[in-house]
């Protein structure tokens, strides 16, 4: 993984003061560019936190193979989950941006414990995607992605 170019950790982030170990954390799993640990402010017994040790703000800062290393951690983190938890189903969150609700500035992903009346919710008001507009979204995809 390319650890080359990576940002400087910011002093006044809490995820990165974690990393530094300045905050403790119950860490559940660590690699050389990866941490998880339980998240403190819990949705539901054994939510846990995937973090780069890298500060980055949002998945699209990510280097690809930083990315690719938080995918292939995923699964595992998934199965230990369920094992831990007894939970069958669970939610995979990551938030970009205080409009997508980002509240600590560092790339992380939410795996999140779920049980049948659990009073979390889910919340998903599908529009519909006209044929125009689905037209000119992959011309603009095509244009950035080449």
């Amino acid at each position: 993984m390319t650890s080359v170019n990576n940002p400087p950790a910011d002093p006044g982030c809490v995820f990165c003061k974690i990393v530094a170990g300045s905050i403790p954390c119950h860490k559940v799993f660590e690699t050389e560019h990866l941490l998880s640990f339980l998240d403190i402010g819990p949705l539901a017994r054994g939510h846990i936190l995937l973090i780069p040790k890298a500060h980055y703000v949002t998945l699209d800062e990510l280097p690809e193979d930083l990315a690719a290393g938080c995918a292939q951690a995923l699964p595992r983190l998934a199965r230990a989950l369920k094992a831990a938890t007894g939970a069958s189903d669970y939610n995979l969150l990551e938030n970009n941006g205080a409009l997508a609700g980002q509240v600590v500035k560092h790339v992380h992903f939410h795996l999140i414990p779920r049980a049948e009346g659990d009073g979390l919710g889910y919340r998903w008001p599908a529009g519909k995607l006209d044929a125009a507009e689905a037209e000119r979204l992959k011309k603009a995809f095509a244009a950035e992605l080449g």
